[in-house]
């Protein structure tokens, strides 16, 4: 289908637990530093050894103001403040007009899981007998995309996305899709996720999917994924629109494609997977051979990597095992409904700069697991387009696909 309008991203904004901006999440990926360690927010003592990938030295107040903090959960202080970025790196300019045809799309998995958890332990642990009147609204999964159109004076199309670990690939690829179509003229997207808190850690270890040392995707001796947070934000733009103002077009959405297993609650489904890579190229207009790196969705599971290691197979064929792949969770940890966004982020800079960040720490080759990883350094080379997955619990699975501005 011959779409209205070709869609570009013309600003980018991260909070990770490599840095507080986008520039500095991207420089460090590149460096292979590491963002996991053990925790601060929970007592270690009360985890069963976990490691998490926090966002260190976050300081809400550099950010807000005290009458707006009692109102923000961290999962929304993060998306406010990476979407704050991203709109600053674009240069757009929100008038009375343009307010109205930007959309706001902001996936999150779980949403104001620190205010649930807080609440939780003054009414069962403490014997408090309210909680604070704020609460709902903190707590609601579209606080972030309520709250960053608030902020950020945006009064068009506005929502959150709900898919677990595709959330925010979700979020972008429906912001990419209304922008193309002409519903909107900009769209402010990504996903933001904060949920390393008692609670929540012990629903994960409930799961037995979580390794004690680190996140080693696709490798021999894995012992499952770490639970990270963070945001990640772009600003989608109509290629004339950016084009017309001279902005800077740090890349290209050019595909998206999600499926859903209907098969099993948390077990990955090769076909599932595979179709939904298969139709983000068919959206693109793509061969298999056009791609030259795949940001894997890559958690560190023995059942994800194998059955994501399939799949890249099943819809690429030949090229399977020839395309430099690496996933950013080794260093930046498993964030959920955030994870995509931050996905995304490093997918268009790869393009950008010509270079893939590495696929950290890696003991050895796992026979199923038998693709062309990017080991060691970040590897520097041509990227005309790179896929971003994400295959989220549930069977729900979405692939975004960007290209080299042009």
């Amino acid at each position: 289908m011959n779409w209205p309008h070709r869609v570009v991203v013309t600003g980018l904004g991260a909070v990770t637990p490599l840095g507080h901006t986008a520039p500095t999440y991207w420089s460090r990926l590149v460096a292979g530093e590491s963002g996991i360690a053990a925790p601060t927010q929970v007592d270690p003592d009360l985890l069963q050894g976990e490691v998490v990938a926090e966002v260190k030295d976050f300081e809400p107040t550099l950010h807000f103001g005290e009458r707006q903090l009692p109102a923000l959960d961290r999962v929304t202080q993060f998306a406010v403040v990476a979407a704050r970025e991203a709109l600053a790196v674009s240069g757009l300019n929100i008038t009375d007009d343009l307010s109205e045809q930007t959309a706001t799309i902001i996936g999150t998995g779980i949403g104001g899981s620190n205010t649930i958890d807080d609440s939780y332990k003054r009414l069962y642990g403490e014997g408090a007998r309210r909680v604070y009147p704020l609460t709902v609204p903190k707590l609601m999964p579209n606080a972030p995309a309520s709250q960053v159109t608030m902020m950020l004076g945006l009064r068009g199309p506005a929502f959150g996305v709900v898919s677990a670990c595709s959330s925010a690939t979700h979020a972008i690829g429906l912001a990419y899709q209304m922008v193309r179509s002409g519903i909107a003229r900009a769209a402010v997207t990504g996903g933001a996720e904060s949920c390393i808190n008692v609670g929540t850690m012990k629903g994960w270890e409930a799961m037995r999917v979580m390794a004690n040392d680190t996140c080693r995707p696709f490798s021999v001796d894995r012992r499952g994924l770490v639970i990270g947070e963070g945001a990640g934000v772009a600003v989608l733009e109509r290629l004339e629109d950016a084009q017309a103002r001279d902005a800077e077009i740090l890349g290209e959405v050019v595909g998206f494609g999600m499926t859903a297993d209907a098969a099993d609650l948390t077990n990955p489904d090769v076909g599932g997977m595979s179709r939904a890579v298969a139709a983000t190229l068919a959206d693109a207009g793509l061969d298999a051979g056009g791609v030259d790196y795949i940001n894997a969705h890559g958690t560190g599971t023995a059942a994800n990597d194998k059955a994501e290691t399939a799949a890249l197979k099943v819809a690429l064929g030949e090229y399977g095992g020839k395309i430099p792949v690496s996933s950013t969770k080794s260093m930046v940890g498993h964030a959920l409904g955030a994870a995509g966004a931050l996905e995304f982020v490093a997918a268009v800079m790869a393009v950008r700069d010509g270079v893939a960040p590495p696929n950290a720490n890696y003991l050895g080759p796992d026979p199923e697991c038998d693709l062309e990883l990017i080991l060691g350094d970040a590897r520097e080379m041509p990227i005309r387009t790179a896929i971003s997955n994400s295959f989220a619990f549930g069977g729900l699975n979405a692939v975004l696909a960007v290209g080299k501005a042009r």
